[in-house]
Order: structure tokens, then sequence, then C-alpha cells
């Protein structure tokens, strides 16, 4: 399926954690001894697990409101005081194909289709530039022409965590 890149995408999202992503948990401020901070992927049911606590949802969630649910979890059954702190682990996205260096790449913050490419080692020889797609991590396809889209910016779509960019060989 084909489209507008940005239809259906809510860029708010970026900021939300998915099911895979990896999260990281510090509880601190307790009287014993500090424990170390807790880092896991979110299982397909969109859940952690923390101790005491067991399963708490946190694919759609915020890191601000994932931190708040965990306290609230907490304090007062628990503990009288804690602070908690959620981070997000290494996000990342891919880029296969026809470039020099495929793989998986840290997301580092806005990343376009040529950005991605070029972040990656840029085009083989055999690449086709004008047939580049741009997986979304939830299955929509969009094609991009990667010569348009440095003539022009807007031509040029957000690669998001866990979106792919695929290079296709060119025929000759």
């Amino acid at each position: 399926m084909a489209g507008s890149p940005g239809a259906g995408f809510d860029t708010n999202a970026v900021a939300r954690f998915h099911v895979g992503d990896t999260v990281v948990v510090t509880l601190s401020g307790l009287p014993e001894t500090t424990e170390p901070p807790y880092t896991q992927p979110i299982t397909e049911d969109g859940t952690i697990t923390l101790p005491s606590v067991g399963h708490v949802l946190a694919a759609g969630r915020t890191a601000g409101e994932l931190q708040n649910a965990i306290y609230g979890l907490y304090v007062p059954k628990f503990y009288t005081h804690l602070n908690v702190t959620v981070n997000p682990g290494d996000r990342v996205y891919y880029v296969t194909g026809e470039v020099k260096q495929p793989g998986r790449l840290l997301y580092a913050g806005e990343m376009t289709v040529t950005k991605a490419i070029t972040t990656a080692g840029g085009f083989t020889d055999f690449a086709n530039h004008s047939k580049v797609w741009l997986i979304r991590a939830s299955g929509q396809r969009f094609k991009v022409n990667c010569d348009k889209a440095l003539q022009d910016p807007t031509k040029d779509p957000l690669v998001y965590p866990n979106d792919q960019v695929q290079v296709p060989r060119r025929i000759f």
C-alpha cells in the first residue's frame, strides 16, 4: 500500500512506548540499598514486570505517564517515599538492501529517508534511487523517489523508531 508517508501516522506516537521497545526503570530514594536499574523489553501484551508489583502496562504510554503509574503502584503500599525514573532504551530503525552498510541503526532524533540512507553509507552502484520503500512499524508502506526528495525536502519523509527503509536493486 503506497500513499502519503504522514497519512495515518501520529507523530506524537514517537514519544510513546511500543511493544518491543526497551524500558529502563530506576527506583531510588529507598531506605535500603539502591536497586540497579531494571532494563527490559515491553512484551507482546504491552507490559513490563517489576518486583513486588508484577506486570505494568507500558505500551502506549509516555515515559512520564509510565513513571507516574509505577510510582502509584509502589507508594504508599510499599514505600512512603520513592523516586521513579523511566527512560527509553536504544531506539532503532533499519536500512536494508542496496546500501553500503545495511543494518540496525540508532535513532538519534529527526531522521529522513535520505539521511537514513546516508547514515547507512549511501547507495551502492546497483541501487534503485527512485523506488525506495519506507515501511512503518505499523506495516504501512510508502514509495519514495530519493532523487526527487533531494531536490524537494517535502518529498523526503521522516523515519521513526522501528521503521525500515528498503533500497531495492535496479534492473539494468
